[in-house]
């Protein structure tokens, strides 16, 4: 059960530096797509995250015997976070619903629903923990192998809850899958507490996925 706390703490981190450089990133006359790398890679990494929150940890809180109001103020905030990615993705590839907002209006957006959702992220995790502290259930890994399934790209408007939600999910998952293929994008591996230190320079060269130590 500590392990959720654990993970979530350094994907909280990894998506707050990914979305720094998102929000930094800038094209130029001579390379006008080099932006999209960064706002990809955290879009992914954040679609992926959340999709896999809302799938294999707040049904969790729900069934606890004070939890449903928890989870259902995190599954709004989720889906006004997924919401926020959406505006970035429609920017991004010139959708007319947001060709006409400022980059730095959508980013504000953007760090805002991140706030409140991982705070929220993070109470749900001490809700769990609080009810059945010596629960031996590895939730880490629970949520480490929902982020493998769970799609890279951010869908708000279909179904979130229950067996509908999942399936839902699984289907946008491939969708995203094809897509990321043929489009030859960048999807960096879910975060994991104890798996930071076991990735050196060159394995987070090859993977587009840098995350080295502060130190």
């Amino acid at each position: 059960m500590i392990t959720l706390a654990h993970d979530l703490e350094s994907i909280h981190h990894d998506l707050r530096q990914r979305l720094d450089i998102a929000a930094g990133a800038r094209p130029d006359l001579g390379h006008p797509r080099d932006h999209y790398t960064a706002i990809d890679t955290f879009l992914a990494a954040a679609s992926r995250h959340n999709a896999a929150m809302v799938d294999a940890i707040a049904p969790l809180v729900r069934h606890l015997p004070d939890g449903h109001d928890l989870a259902h103020e995190f599954l709004a905030a989720s889906r006004a976070y997924e919401e926020s990615l959406a505006q970035v993705k429609a920017k991004l590839y010139g959708s007319t619903l947001a060709v006409a907002r400022p980059w730095p209006s959508i980013w504000e957006d953007v760090r805002h629903e991140l706030d409140a959702v991982t705070r929220l992220e993070v109470r749900l995790a001490d809700a769990l923990l609080a009810a059945e502290p010596d629960d031996p259930r590895d939730l880490g890994t629970r949520l480490h192998h929902a982020e493998l399934v769970s799609p890279t790209r951010p869908h708000p408007w279909i179904p979130h809850q229950g067996v509908v939600g999942h399936l839902a999910r699984a289907v946008a998952r491939r969708v995203d899958r094809f897509w990321d293929s043929a489009e030859g994008r960048m999807v960096p591996e879910p975060v994991r507490h104890h798996d930071r230190r076991r990735q050196g320079p060159l394995t987070q060269y090859l993977l587009a996925d840098p995350h080295l130590d502060d130190d």
